[in-house]
């Protein structure tokens, strides 16, 4: 089962952000805009699966909660106690957050909206994370988010830069791509083109939005799923 969990880092290190203070209001804005689009769901759908591998949308909810109660404290004495099996790790402190029924999994995850806690991640990836998870539970379900494209950009020129939580930057070695509907564009090679949504899930690795996207270099990034 794989996990988008961050292991500590320089925050100085190519890939973090120098522009944060700004960053914890937009997180903010789309953890509440994913708790709202949750709001009716039936059991059912909350048991379906993500696009995060191996987990349910309700699984991936309670990961994100889990991500917003996680300081770097207690994320250091988890992983000695998981003896720094990061996997483990992340899914002790998922099943923290799950609660018995979806209701109560979204009602913890209402809880943390405003937090600006985090692991010892730069605040760029808890924005990066937010957004990629929300999508790993709304295009299984059909759900459609507007997220703007500003903010879209920054986590798709953070994740270029970045191997930190999820193998981004990686992934796109030696591919060019670029948006259509913002100004992001980076790297060289054969093209992968789309939206910046469909981009910046592409560079996490999930497949299934390479359907959303044009050029030579679209089957490459499919391939590297997995990385």
């Amino acid at each position: 089962m794989t996990y988008d969990q961050g292991r500590p880092t320089d925050p100085k290190s190519k890939g973090g952000s120098s522009r944060t203070p700004d960053v914890w209001p937009l997180v903010h804005a789309e953890r509440a805009a994913l708790a709202a689009d949750l709001v009716d769901l039936t059991e059912e759908q909350w048991a379906a699966p993500s696009l995060c591998a191996g987990l349910t949308v309700r699984q991936v909810l309670a990961h994100l909660t889990a991500g917003a109660s996680l300081n770097g404290v207690r994320w250091l004495a988890g992983v000695i106690r998981c003896r720094f099996d990061f996997d483990k790790q992340v899914a002790m402190r998922l099943a923290e957050q799950l609660g018995a029924t979806g209701a109560e999994t979204h009602d913890r995850f209402r809880r943390v909206i405003p937090s600006t806690t985090k692991p010892p991640l730069p605040v760029m990836a808890m924005l990066g994370e937010t957004i990629v998870h929300a999508e790993d539970i709304r295009r299984p379900l059909g759900i459609r988010h507007g997220y703007p494209i500003e903010t879209l950009t920054r986590v798709a020129e953070y994740y270029q830069g970045s191997d930190l939580v999820v193998a981004a930057k990686r992934r796109i070695v030696g591919l060019r791509l670029v948006a259509d509907d913002g100004p992001f564009a980076t790297g060289s090679g054969p093209l992968v083109s789309g939206a910046t949504l469909a981009l910046v899930m592409a560079m996490t690795g999930r497949s299934a939005y390479c359907d959303d996207l044009d050029g030579d270099g679209v089957e490459i990034l499919r391939d590297r799923r997995d990385m």
